[in-house]
């Protein structure tokens, strides 16, 4: 299979952005398999809306409340079960979309990382430039590394900090892939005038 797996080092890092982006110019399919927060909005609608020329897949798991994906199923009586966690079948790329980090839990059980380590696709890292970025871009890079999640590089959501990047590239032994700066805007338009990534899609 074609495509990437989209994490964070945090909930509301840019996550969606970033799968827009690339669903975007990769004139990719997306699918993020657990959405929570449905009652305030949907991550897929968004994308739907930032890359129209991507195609969208449905969630297995849609929960309303903006929790954690193991407590927002509790509270819907319900139940995630990672083997009901199957990607779509597409022709061509795919681009999918983790909630909140790699340590967020799914059930009593799992965690996202195990998602990712069943998957096998590649990792992208989405992450502050801010303080503190540096040793939580670190940590989720050692665990995915440790679980044989391979890692394609880091994606920086921010005002740019040349000191940070070089820690991140220096320490992580990893690639910047991109920077995106703050958008005073973010729709269609302006995500198509993003430089394309200066990475091809990679096969898992």
């Amino acid at each position: 299979m074609k495509g990437v797996f989209v994490t964070g080092t945090d909930t509301g890092i840019g996550k969606t952005l970033v799968s827009a982006w690339l669903a975007q110019h990769w004139r990719a399919d997306y699918w993020k398999p657990v959405q929570t927060g449905a009652a305030e909005d949907s991550d897929s609608d968004t994308v739907a809306q930032l890359a129209p020329d991507a195609r969208i897949h449905p969630p297995a798991y849609l929960f309303k409340a903006p929790l954690s994906p193991h407590e927002a199923a509790r509270r819907e009586g319900a139940r995630i079960d990672l083997s009901a966690l199957v990607p779509p079948a597409v022709p061509g790329p795919l681009v999918v979309e983790g909630a909140g980090g790699v340590m967020v839990p799914l059930n009593e059980l799992a965690l996202m990382v195990d998602l990712m380590e069943r998957l096998k696709l590649p990792a992208i890292v989405v992450a502050r430039t801010a303080l503190g970025t540096i040793n939580h871009t670190l940590l989720t890079l050692d665990l995915l590394r440790r679980r044989r999640v391979p890692v394609l590089g880091v994606v920086l959501n921010g005002q740019r900090n040349p000191g940070n990047r070089q820690a991140i590239e220096q320490f992580g032994g990893i690639p910047i892939l991109a920077e995106l700066q703050p958008l005073l805007a973010v729709t269609a338009k302006v995500i198509a005038g993003l430089p394309p990534p200066a990475f091809p899609v990679p096969e898992s």
